[in-house]
């Protein structure tokens, strides 16, 4: 029985999970959406929007405690000075599951994860180039 223990196993030992995760949440500051299976998405989004908490809050101790998780002083720098002044006002909320269809390979269901705000840079250069 799994009584009273969070958070999915996703078929992996615990120090591959975390180093997972931990990739999954630097690609997703450092590139504003990913693309990944389901269950892997709604991992990464809880610890993702711990991040973006912490870099809501912007004191010392909360830099480092992202840092311990990021580990790439490059995000955490963009977590604190961007991403914290762009989610300000919003309570909570700050990534989205975007459900694609299922994998051709082994019928994994798929998802985009991206941060709310998250806006196309191509179809802005699209527009652009269109007028």
């Amino acid at each position: 029985m799994r009584h009273r223990k969070a958070g999915r196993r996703l078929g992996r030992t615990s120090s591959h999970r975390d180093a997972m995760l931990r990739n999954m949440v630097t690609s997703l500051l450092d590139q504003e959406r990913i693309v990944t299976t389901v269950p892997k998405a709604k991992e990464a989004r809880r610890v993702t929007e711990q991040m973006i908490t912490l870099g809501k809050r912007g004191d010392l101790h909360a830099r480092r405690q992202a840092m311990s998780y990021i580990r790439s002083k490059n995000i955490v720098a963009k977590l604190f000075d961007q991403l914290s002044s762009q989610y300000a006002e919003r309570k909570g909320g700050y990534t989205r599951i975007i459900r694609t269809g299922s994998r051709l390979g082994d019928a994994a269901p798929m998802a985009i994860l991206e941060l709310v705000d998250y806006k196309e840079i191509v179809s802005e250069v699209k527009a652009e180039q269109d007028q």
